[in-house]
């Protein structure tokens, strides 16, 4: 006789499913690897499916996985709305931003264009270079680098977002790199970089303001957004990267955008990226 499901169980099988392995999931849910590796095996053998095909690199949902994967996500966002009644009969409304690291660290340095200690909702700031989904409620407003295109989520473009080397200003940097791992490895930038430049990568950091630090030090060259390498006195603009150029997207569900803190953050948010717009799409650093 198969076994109850327990709820812990298919968040945990989410994370895993998201992060397509165990190191990443532990980083999201908690739990280390090994015990999460466990509960996926207690999971298969409770369900009599096996759920993922586990290989050096990660871990691969099976088509039975892929099937209990949209199952679980119909779990999730029924927690969610539960989640979002309870939170309704709070005098606050919270706004979930979701965004890349950089971005969320600029939306951050301009947080009173944003918000203001007596507005009647707080904001929760999801810094993830993984893609949460809005659509499943795990945020109100996601910052994207594409158009969405499934017909419940609204995108409204802000613009284009640049990226360029960057090193400390005067240092001798030689071809030495600095390289990102962890969960940031998996963005475009950080894959520039793997591809172009591994061998001369002397270090390597999994946050970005680790990264910034070791650019101060003049360890190295590393690529990051304009915005973010503009704004850093001590950093000069070695090199644009035009293939790395994309379109910044607010994506947001259709049943959400008439919502009134939802709609006052994402008119704010619109203002602010349009007011830095020559900062976000690379304009000279000089000027």
């Amino acid at each position: 006789m198969k076994s109850a499901l327990d709820w812990e169980d298919i968040r945990l099988f989410l994370a895993v499913a998201r992060g397509e392995g165990l190191s990443g999931a532990a980083r999201q849910a908690g739990p280390s690897p090994a015990t999460l590796g466990r509960r996926m095996t207690a999971l298969e053998q409770g369900l009599g499916q096996r759920l993922f095909i586990r290989e050096r690199l990660g871990y691969r949902l099976t088509e039975e996985g892929r099937q209990f994967l949209a199952q679980a996500e119909e779990m999730e966002a029924a927690a969610t709305g539960i989640e979002r009644w309870r939170d309704g009969l709070s005098p606050r409304r919270t706004v979930r931003i979701s965004a890349g690291t950089w971005t969320s660290w600029f939306l951050a340095r301009h947080i009173d264009a944003l918000w203001s200690p007596d507005e009647p909702w707080s904001i929760d700031f999801v810094a993830a270079n993984a893609r949460l989904d809005i659509a499943r409620g795990q945020a109100d407003i996601g910052i994207r680098n594409r158009q969405p295109e499934e017909p419940w989520l609204a995108g409204r473009r802000t613009g284009d977002v640049a990226f360029a080397v960057y090193g400390r200003r005067a240092a001798a940097l030689g071809d030495r790199w600095i390289g990102v791992t962890g969960d940031g490895a998996v963005t475009p930038s950080a894959r520039w970089v793997a591809e172009r430049h591994a061998a001369a990568t002397v270090m390597r950091g999994n946050d970005p303001r680790l990264i910034l630090d070791l650019l101060r030090r003049g360890v190295g060259r590393a690529v990051l957004p304009c915005f973010a390498g503009d704004s850093e006195p001590e950093l000069e603009r070695l090199q644009q990267v035009e293939e790395l150029r994309h379109q910044q997207w607010l994506v947001l569900h259709n049943d959400e955008r008439r919502h009134p803190a939802v709609r006052a953050v994402i008119e704010r948010i619109v203002r602010l990226m349009r007011e830095n717009r020559a900062l976000l799409r690379g304009g000279d650093p000089a000027g």
